[in-house]
Order: structure tokens, then C-alpha cells, then sequence
């Protein structure tokens, strides 16, 4: 596995908009990364707006294209998600990155990227928290990011019983993401194959009956057959509609993974929420799931 070097102090860290524009100021944010000892490269995406988006699909890609082929930054960092990485992957050449992998972060959106990165080159990539949401963001899940950046230790073990977990115990490589975007790339070159996988998913903003809808699209296309755990972070801001969909989003995930025997964990701190924790994807964990304990050790 050819994995990202940690960062030392003084390493510069790219901070690119690859998706939606950002409005706020960001001043505050940086001031975190700065005390962490890194030196920021703010590209122009980060203060462009073409529409909803952080300047056009040409200005984002080629700002992504130079953060990974600029062998002076050792990390890149998204500003914030919204929409747009899906737009833009095709355009990237990765030959650099491939060569001299550095660690790429983001959720939400960048989850696409993820995903890409993942199936085409299985180097590591870390699902946390983004620039816009640092100020926000709770004191562990900034720990996670500053370890998984620094060589930390980034195992997670939180207690939920707010809906039964299916206990078990289970060893794979990490991966998963946003569920929208990972039904968004479904059948393209940026899907990752899960079998033998331990599955994160989370969401923000949908109806029941889509979160319904697109859990049956993986099922149908056997994307859940194989799992070796799913695990289920934050789904947040949620919509139901009228009539009510009548399952609560736990109750929808499960009756599609009803027929499998894997374990399956709720309530995990990662996701559109201020324990935002960091996971790194393309690493192997082992999860261990209790009755309302659940922990997660990366064993490599």
C-alpha cells in the first residue's frame, strides 16, 4: 500500500474549493492550521463563485491538478463540500499523485474523490473535517484530524444504544462516505468495489424515501452483499413526507441488510455533524461491536 508520509511541522497544505463557493470568512480556520505549524497554499477557487459553484469546473480542476502535482505540498484539504467534485474527476491526472501520494481530505462531496482514489489506486484518504466546518467542529474530532495527519492514534470507541447495533466482529479495509455521492458514482470508474469491505455511510438533508430509494440501489446492484460491516455515522436534517414514509432511517438501513449476517453499527461520530471524526479510508480496521459499545482499531 503506498501511503501519504505524515506531516511535520512547517509541511505545506493546499487549500482548494473543488465543489460549492464559499462565502464566509475563513480567517479563523486558517489560524487552527497555522498553529498546527503548517504553511497555507490558498488557491483561487477558495475565493471564486461561478454560479454555485467555487469558480468554473476548469479553474477547480486545475487547481487540483496543481496541489497534486506540486511536490512541496504534503496535504490537500477541501474549503467545503456542497456540489462539484463529480464534475471535475474526469479531468484530473493523477500520474504525480500516484507516484508521490499525499493526503487528501474532505467529506461530503469530496466523498466522490474518495471513491475515485479508493478504486482506481487504493491510497489512503482521510474522511474529516473540512476548513468551513472547523470552527464548528467538536475538540475530538479536530484531535482525529490533527493524529491522522501527524501519525496519531486515531482509533475511535464511542458508546450509542439509541438503536440496537448488530454485534459482531470484523476485519477489512475502510471505506464508504457520503451515501448520496456514493450512489452517484455507482457503475462509473470511481466506484469502489465493496466485497470484503467494512462500509461507512452517512447523509445530510435527505427524504426517507430517497436514503429508501437509493440503500435499495446498492442492494440491487449487490454493493451490500459482501460487506464485512457496515457502519452508520450521522444522517441529519432529515425530511420526511406527507403521508409520513413510516420507517425511521435506522428501520430503512436494516431491512436492507436484514438477510446478512455482518455487524452493523449506529451512531457513529463521523458525518455532517460537529463530532465530525476523522476516518482514514483504504486502511484496514477492526471493528468490534457490542450491545451499545462499539470500537474501531486500525491494525495496519
Amino acid at each position: 500500500m503506498n501511503t501519504p508520509p505524515f506531516l511535520t511541522k512547517g509541511d505545506k497544505i493546499a487549500i482548494i474549493c473543488l465543489a460549492s463557493y464559499i462565502s464566509a470568512d475563513l480567517t479563523e480556520a486558517y489560524s487552527i492550521l497555522k498553529n498546527w505549524e503548517l504553511e497555507l497554499i490558498i488557491y483561487p477557487s477558495v475565493t471564486s463563485q461561478y454560479n454555485q459553484f467555487a469558480g468554473t469546473d476548469e479553474l477547480r480542476a486545475q487547481d487540483f491538478q496543481d496541489a497534486l502535482d506540486n511536490p512541496e505540498i504534503k496535504a490537500i484539504i477541501a474549503g467545503r463540500g456542497g456540489y462539484g467534485c463529480v464534475r471535475i474527476i474526469d479531468k484530473i491526472d493523477f500520474t504525480c499523485f500516484q507516484k508521490n501520494p499525499k493526503w487528501i481530505i474532505g467529506f461530503s462531496d469530496i466523498t466522490a474523490i474518495h471513491s475515485h482514489i479508493q478504486n482506481q489506486f487504493q491510497i489512503p484518504t482521510i474522511h474529516g473535517q473540512m476548513v468551513k466546518s472547523f470552527l464548528d467542529a467538536s475538540k475530538e474530532s479536530m484531535d482525529t484530524l490533527y493524529n491522522a495527519l501527524f501519525g496519531g492514534n486515531i482509533d475511535i470507541s464511542y458508546t450509542y444504544n439509541e438503536y440496537p447495533n448488530r454485534p459482531g466482529t470484523a476485519q477489512g479495509i475502510l471505506t464508504g462516505g457520503n451515501l448520496a455521492l456514493l450512489h452517484s458514482v455507482l457503475a462509473s470508474n470511481s466506484d469502489v468495489n465493496y466485497d470484503g469491505k467494512i462500509l461507512f455511510i452517512e447523509d445530510v438533508g435527505e427524504s426517507h424515501y430517497n436514503i429508501d430509494r437509493m440503500l435499495w440501489t446498492l442492494k440491487r446492484a449487490g454493493k451490500l452483499d459482501k460487506l464485512q460491516a457496515l457502519i452508520v455515522g450521522g444522517f441529519t436534517e432529515l425530511k420526511d413526507s406527507e403521508p409520513a414514509f413510516g420507517q425511521r432511517y435506522e428501520d430503512i438501513i436494516m431491512d436492507k441488510v436484514q438477510e446478512f449476517d455482518y455487524p452493523v453499527a449506529f451512531g457513529f461520530p463521523a458525518g455532517h455533524i460537529e463530532d465530525n471524526r476523522a476516518l482514514v479510508f483504504g486502511k484496514e480496521v477492526l471493528l468490534t461491536i457490542n450491545e451499545n459499545h462499539i470500537n474501531l482499531k486500525y491494525t495496519n
